[in-house]
């Protein structure tokens, strides 16, 4: 049995054949080349085993020998190949290995003796190639019979609770398949280890073969040990990022039950902070400490500071381009703060102009508590649409914390003051927000560009809102209240596909406004659609209501939109889209009304270490007066 599992008792001996031919005259190889193949007993596991241990077919295409040198390759075959028929349970199993030359001649008999063997290799003409073939005959299946453990202090049976009894999973009359015995040792450890029992140890088992009942006896040494809290937690490493907040932030404390997967957890949510390069944690000591295990974390903080660059382009918006510098640990907390400065709206078939984007944004997680992320931002922004032209200052800021599984919260408050100019007429307004949001997420994707393979994304948000207008327009109150959802079906689940290649994509949002009409609200606060977000084939603010007939759009008080798309994974790093959108935007607060709008088209994907590459074509289905022909989108990850 591999691994390896000592057996106490005598070897069924396997027997090698070789088979030849003898040659008379020319010159021998050296080296000698040759060709390797193995007869198949279909069993796929036991094929793959033999495939994996054999030299003479892995070595075959490289490392040529000379003849004394493949002969030796042949006699470890003979040891290798016997051990993987063991690791599989057939212990009773026959080797052979037969050679002769790739054109044929007269055979001879050998019993695999290692000078004549070499000597007929070493006959064979240069030129010739010889070929080598590897067959198995099984014998009986062994299965495991008595299956012993045995506490290595006490030579006693040791105590184990129906969990770690569940882990170590072997029972008599199973097949006695190396992977399974080994494995179980692990499980066994893993699981004393889970209790508390922080220096377990099990040994290799020793395997006492018997022929007669075709069985295995299994003994494996155990030593649980005692149950031990966690003890001191040092930390070693840290220069910039203050250990108080370490301490504040570890999710193991002293005095808790050492449990590897929770002290795993906690390793990997400092690792997520963003500040560390590598977190590693190790017990701090190879014996008990005062009935405790003390541990080790150890850090390897990241840069500070890093700089990156932002582009994006589709022919409505046009082109954005801009930087960012980034400073990771501002205040020792891993408080985060990012600074953007962007030039907008180059060349977009919505834009009247360049526009640009400038903002700041801090970031400090464990605000006040664990777990409760402060955001905030201050933005300056100028953009030049064809339905307003807008020069605006907001501020922004708002607690992030989770309320359940999958389930995070968000609320905060808002403030912006702009001016807007909209058919001619310019007016300023003041509006604070109070915006409030839950967000659920079960897709297993941290990275937020990275792509969704299953689960569902969705958001629900409502932002109670005043307008202080001008002399114009007054005092506005009114609720903005949307929602939306995504979800992602893997058609490996139909078994047509492999896993992950290929995606069916469904989203779907609605949106109303609330307590005033359309021209009571701001235009930048009204609703609209079009564009990657909604209904690609449309520019953005393509879809709704327009200003006579004219490409100037209006907004809504109402919102909703659907898409499906299809994506397929091609070869290592390339793959491709195919989408439909519909959506409308009415004048009521009651969503479905409206002109319904319809787009469809694909595109390609590039696939980065950081995220898809994306790039799409859509086409207006029923285009509107005024609208663009069709639209390309480039941008960093899937659209939703």
């Amino acid at each position: 049995m591999s691994g390896r599992v000592m057996v106490a008792t005598n070897r069924i001996l396997a027997g090698v054949v070789l088979w030849g031919v003898t040659t008379q005259g020319g010159w021998a190889a050296d080296p000698q080349a040759y060709t390797a193949t193995q007869i198949k007993t279909g069993e796929a596991d036991l094929d793959t085993a033999v495939g994996a241990s054999s030299d003479l077919l892995a070595l075959q295409a490289t490392h040529a020998v000379g003849p004394f040198a493949l002969a030796g390759r042949v006699r470890s075959d003979y040891e290798r190949v016997r051990t993987a028929l063991e690791s599989c349970g057939y212990y009773a199993g026959v080797v052979h290995i037969t050679l002769h030359q790739l054109d044929g001649g007269n055979g001879i008999r050998m019993d695999g003796q290692s000078e004549a063997l070499a000597n007929w290799i070493a006959a064979v003409p240069a030129g010739q190639k010889i070929v080598a073939e590897i067959s198995v005959e099984k014998g009986p299946l062994f299965h495991l019979g008595s299956i012993r453990l045995v506490d290595q202090a006490t030579h006693a049976p040791p105590v184990l609770n129906a969990a770690q009894t569940k882990a170590f999973g072997l029972v008599p009359g199973q097949p006695a398949v190396a992977q399974a015995v080994l494995g179980a040792g692990g499980q066994l450890l893993d699981a004393l280890k889970e209790s508390g029992h922080a220096l377990a140890r099990v040994e290799k088992p020793t395997a006492y073969l018997r022929p007669q009942t075709r069985t295995l006896d299994i003994v494996y040494p155990v030593t649980p040990g005692p149950v031990l809290d966690i003890g001191t937690i040092s930390l070693d490493g840290l220069r910039r990022v203050h250990g108080s907040f370490i301490r504040r932030r570890l999710m193991v404390s002293t005095g808790q039950l050492y449990q590897p997967s929770k002290i795993e957890s906690a390793r990997q949510d400092l690792t997520d902070l963003g500040v560390f390069s590598n977190v590693t944690v190790k017990d701090a000591s190879d014996t008990a400490v005062g009935g405790t295990m003390p541990l080790k974390f150890t850090f390897q903080e990241s840069k500070r500071r890093a700089v990156g660059a932002e582009l994006g382009y589709s022919t409505d918006l046009g082109a954005r381009v801009g930087a960012n510098w980034t400073h990771y640990n501002l205040l020792g907390n891993a408080e985060r703060l990012r600074l953007t400065a962007l030039v907008t709206g180059l060349g977009g078939s919505a834009q009247q102009g360049l526009g640009y984007d400038v903002y700041a944004d801090f970031f400090k997680p464990d605000f006040l508590e664990r777990n409760q992320n402060l955001s905030t931002r201050i933005e300056g922004l100028r953009q030049l649409f064809w339905s307003y032209r807008q020069t605006a200052l907001l501020l922004r800021g708002g607690v992030t914390r989770p309320i359940a599984k999958n389930w995070n919260g968000n609320f905060g408050l808002s403030a912006e003051q702009e001016k807007i100019e909209q058919f001619g007429v310019t007016r300023d307004y003041t509006i604070i927000g109070a915006p409030l949001a839950a967000t659920y997420d079960n897709t297993g994707v941290g990275n937020p560009v990275e792509p969704a393979l299953h689960g569902v994304r969705a958001s629900i948000n409502i932002m109670p809102s005043v307008s202080l207008g001008d002399k114009g327009t007054g005092t506005s109150f009114f609720a903005i209240m949307n929602a939306s959802a995504s979800t992602y079906f893997d058609l490996h689940h139909l078994r047509i596909s492999r896993p992950g290649r290929s995606i069916l994509a469904f989203r779907a949002t609605v949106g109303s406004i609330q307590g005033a009409g359309t021209w009571d609200i701001p235009p930048d606060q009204r609703m609209y659609a079009g564009g990657s977000a909604t209904v690609r084939g449309f520019r953005w603010q393509g879809v709704g209501p327009q200003y006579g007939n004219t490409r100037y759009a209006i907004g809504g008080t109402s919102v909703d939109a659907a898409s499906v798309e299809y994506r397929q994974r091609l070869f290592r790093s390339f793959g491709m889209a195919l989408f439909a959108d519909a959506g409308q935007v009415g004048s009521s607060s009651v969503p479905l009304t409206g002109t319904v709008r319809v787009g469809a088209g694909g595109g390609v994907r590039y696939y980065t270490p950081i995220g898809p590459v994306r790039l799409d074509v859509a086409v207006p289905l029923n285009r509107a007066p005024y609208g663009d022909k069709w639209d390309l989108y480039i941008g960093l990850g899937e659209s939703f």
